[in-house]
């Protein structure tokens, strides 16, 4: 298919595919169906949404845009500069189907009449401005119209990667709004519904910029660009597929109820997505190193049409299920316990032994992260293997311990009890920042990535090259500093603990992932800066590390006996509100949480001492050995130099002596 042709039938087939199935979907599920009460008129009916359409093929071209520049094209080039026009163009209308979405989502909820009075502007700015839902539109709205005027003006490495993470960060706010927080499950639905629509666009918008780069890149270099381009939709599709498993689930609940109209909307979805997964693997495996050849190229292209087809098919599929009533009613009870007020689910039962093991409660987040880390990290070890280098089976090991017990600390037993116990909740942080920065550090990961990864000669920037690149900012000369991560470890606690992000972490999603997120990462630097082998700009002496390490054992026992010895229940009307008829009294529950970070929270401490000590003591000894070698090598001329000076020294004394 001729270039030209395909830039302009390759969206087109998008978006009336899209469509067709969309009307199709709503027709047959009844989400444009009018309502009995309060039904807001034909044109929020279907207006809403076709919005909601253009704003998420919006957001692909938007994201996907910007990483596959980062990833597989170079600064300065044409096609990158293409790249970032079309992540203009699409952010721009990203920001307007934001602001007509919000509005439709205004008078769909709330059955407004539109009128050029103040009492509708009032009503409006009152729906923008005091409800979750119109504050999440309104900050989509304006990430949308930064990121606008963000993409036209950028075109380095740099700015590029920040937009970058601003557009990632722009399609949370309404990810968290996809689900009620009246209905149960609350947390993994959110969880789900933002890593679908990351993915998604990601996969997606990666995918139409290839088409619309094609015409400017060579058939050797665009062969390289689309093995780039397949390797992040195949982590994509992991992600869509994990996620879109979960939150099918808690739309659906049964297999009985698949044969609702609910059911058959997202079995439609389900096919495309495993069509696109089967295409993507069959141009991977097989048709990619042979662009050269014209009937192989022909064909490629076909098949990348009939991805996007399928691409279609599932975005129409997905906004008809948003607005399709579930088959079974996953809200909440009318009457709900305390527990239920405030979590979003029912009271576990009491915490024994055995719940240890058999309680869990996937956070789709971190469940990802650590398998995407424990593959990769596994990969490296296997290709070091194949090419005759080593690596210590005892890092593999210690790497993979500390990524399992990550995992059961994100979705194990503590995360079912961390909302109701602040003893349990305590015993997580401690592993979080103690002990698996502990197990991660001692496995080196960005020294097997950096003997690993493949350097890249053509002036982009792959892995290898953004890690070296993070390396050396000026950010992580500052993070990775000694002092500054010793200080960071204890003030995070302080801070924490004392003010409202405390509050935030328990009430919020959100603050509950930012939590986890902040003190693994505070933890894992101030173990690099002690005892790690990862390149960092600076580090301390050994004898100056053991100082800091005492000073922050102190500072972190304080912390500790501080908690034990308040009298007051931190929280109140969260841990002291939950309605527990078992297990200890939420005070005293809180003094059994101080004395975990006053006592329990110390062992990894000792360890870190201990392994400084050792280091120390082997840094001598490398240095004695080195000593030895160079003596060696040099047939101890030092020495001999040295005793022929003090035979000098004594020759002189003698003849000044006579």
């Amino acid at each position: 298919m001729d270039s030209r042709l395909l830039r302009a039938v390759g969206p087109a087939t998008l978006v009336t595919v899209a469509v067709v199935v969309m009307v199709a979907a709503l027709a047959y599920g009844g989400g444009a169906a009018p309502l009995v009460i309060a039904d807001a008129g034909p044109v929020v009916r279907w207006g809403l949404p076709a919005a909601t359409l253009i704003f998420n093929l919006a957001a692909a071209g938007l994201l996907g845009s910007l990483v596959l520049a980062l990833f597989a094209l170079k600064a300065g080039d044409k096609a990158f500069d293409v790249a970032l026009d079309v992540a203009s163009v699409s952010a721009a209308v990203f920001t307007v189907a934001a602001g007509v979405t919000g509005f439709l989502t205004f008078i769909d909820a709330f059955n407004a009449q539109v009128t050029l009075g103040p009492e509708f502007g009032s009503q409006f700015g009152r729906f923008l401005t005091e409800t979750e839902l119109g504050s999440a539109w309104l900050l989509t709205t304006v990430f949308g119209a930064l990121l606008t005027v963000l993409t036209f003006a950028v075109r380095s490495w740099t700015a590029t990667f920040l937009v970058a993470l601003l557009a990632i960060a722009a399609l949370v706010p309404v990810g968290t709004q996809g689900h009620s927080g009246e209905e149960a499950n609350h947390n993994a639905a959110v969880m789900a519904t933002v890593l679908h629509v990351e993915g998604a666009a990601l996969w997606l918008g990666g995918l139409l910029l290839m088409i619309v780069i094609r015409p400017l890149l060579p058939i050797d270099r665009m062969t390289t660009v689309l093995r780039r381009y397949s390797t992040v939709a195949i982590v994509a599709f992991v992600v869509v597929a994990a996620s879109g498993y979960v939150r099918g689930v808690i739309g659906v609940v049964t297999w009985e109820a698949m044969l609702s109209p609910y059911g058959a909307i997202l079995a439609v979805k389900i096919v495309a997505l495993v069509a696109m997964g089967l295409l993507g693997a069959w141009y991977r495996l097989r048709l990619i190193d042979r662009l050269r050849e014209i009937r192989a190229s022909r064909f490629f292209w076909w098949l990348i049409l009939a991805e996007i087809g399928f691409m279609g098919i599932a975005s129409g599929a997905a906004v008809a299920l948003a607005r399709t009533p579930p088959p079974v009613d996953t809200s909440l009870p009318e009457l709900r316990t305390p527990a239920e007020f405030l979590t979003g689910a029912a009271l576990p039962p009491e915490l024994t032994p055995w719940q240890w093991v058999s309680a869990w409660e996937i956070d789709l987040l971190w469940a990802l992260g650590c398998a995407f880390a424990a593959f990769f990290y596994l990969a490296g070890v296997w290709r070091l293997r194949a090419r005759g280098d080593r690596w210590p089976v005892y890092r593999t090991i210690l790497f993979l311990a500390g990524l399992a017990t990550l995992a059961w600390i994100t979705n194990g037993a503590h995360n079912v009890y961390q909302e109701y116990l602040f003893s349990v909740h305590m015993f997580g942080h401690m592993a979080l920042t103690m002990g698996i920065p502990l197990l991660l550090v001692a496995g080196a990961p960005v020294t097997l990535a950096l003997r690993t990864i493949r350097k890249r000669d053509d002036g982009t920037r792959g892995g290898r090259e953004w890690i070296l690149w993070a390396l050396h900012t000026p950010f992580a000369k500052v993070v990775t500093n000694p002092f500054f991560a010793a200080a960071n470890f204890v003030l995070s606690l302080w801070l924490f603990y004392y003010t409202d992000l405390f509050r935030w972490s328990l009430y919020d999603h959100l603050g509950h992932e930012w939590m986890i997120f902040h003190f693994l990462l505070t933890g894992y630097l101030f173990v690099l800066s002690l005892i790690g082998i990862d390149p960092v700009p600076y580090r301390l002496p050994y004898p100056f590390r053991l100082l800091i390490l005492i000073g922050v054992m102190a500072m972190h026992a304080f912390f500790g006996v501080a908690i034990m010895m308040n009298s007051g229940l931190m929280i109140a009307e969260w841990f002291g509100a939950m309605g527990r008829t078992w297990g200890a009294t939420p005070l005293e529950d809180q003094y059994i949480g101080g004395g975990i970070a006053w006592s329990i929270g110390e062992i990894p401490t000792l360890i870190l001492a201990v392994t400084v000590a050792i280091q120390w003591s082997r840094s001598d000894e490398r240095t004695q050995r080195r000593e030895d070698r160079q003596a060696d090598r040099t047939a101890d001329a030092e020495l001999d130099e040295y005793n022929a000076r003090l035979a000098q020294l004594a020759e002189r004394d003698a003849r000044v002596g006579r």
